[in-house]
């Protein structure tokens, strides 16, 4: 069983992975950045601490991530204002993964999205545009660093009920993929990831689909394409 921090604990994806991380046996802290979130983030049987990840150095992450040894970052500024974006997505979730290889904490997990590439093709002129650069850019850090990584990109979230199954999207589908998965799946997908090695160093993107969660993640080297619902492999 791991010792799991979440970061943006009080998101919508976060409060639907923490209880299926507890009810597995994990120990699970999430991080926030409002107190009043504490009461609701409990609920989930995971310990609330609070902490504004935007404003904190390499250093206080560290002490923060101390004494876990797993990571999923799925904090987010929400869009909408580029500086913030900025800060968030790239330049805390960098410094959070810089202060995960300080500390041990040797499994991250990244929430991000399945159009994250540096040639995104996203107008500089779309407010959207900022956010899809810094996560590519916090992406391909995480790629880079000396951890037990794993990229998970999720279509268009909504909030449909899920059934735990996912298609897998093929590498360059996932520039211009155009449908959506529920985040109850997108939970059930990190939850699985957390304990999967056959996820490290992968970048998984995913819709919503047909194959179980589970037997997408752990059978990564199928391809997809000729073997359940046709997907294409999904993988990097």
């Amino acid at each position: 069983m791991s010792d799991i921090v979440i970061v943006g604990g009080h998101g919508r994806v976060a409060l639907l992975t923490a209880p299926l991380l507890v009810d597995a046996g994990n120990t699970v802290t999430s991080v926030i950045r409002d107190p009043d979130q504490s009461a609701e983030v409990s609920a989930t049987g995971a310990e609330a601490r609070v902490a504004d990840i935007e404003a904190l150095s390499t250093d206080d992450i560290c002490t923060l991530l101390d004494g876990h040894d797993t990571v999923i970052w799925a904090a987010g500024a929400g869009g909408g204002d580029p500086e913030r974006t900025t800060a968030v997505d790239r330049d805390a979730a960098i410094r959070t993964i810089n202060a995960a290889e300080e500390v041990g904490a040797h499994r991250f997990i990244m929430v991000s999205w399945c159009g994250s590439y540096p040639d995104h093709g996203i107008p500089d002129s779309d407010p959207f545009h900022y956010y899809a650069d810094a996560k590519a850019e916090a992406d391909d850090h995480l790629r880079e660093a000396d951890l037990d990584w794993t990229v998970l990109g999720p279509s268009t979230l909504t909030d449909a009920p899920g059934n735990g199954c996912i298609s897998l999207i093929g590498e360059d589908d996932g520039r211009t993929a155009g449908t959506s998965v529920p985040r109850e799946t997108v939970a059930e997908v990190i939850a699985t990831a957390v304990n999967c090695p056959q996820c490290v160093g992968h970048t998984v993107r995913f819709n919503a689909g047909n194959v179980p969660a589970d037997e997408a993640l752990r059978h990564l080297d199928i391809n997809w394409d000729t073997a359940l619902d046709g997907s294409g492999t999904g993988y990097e």
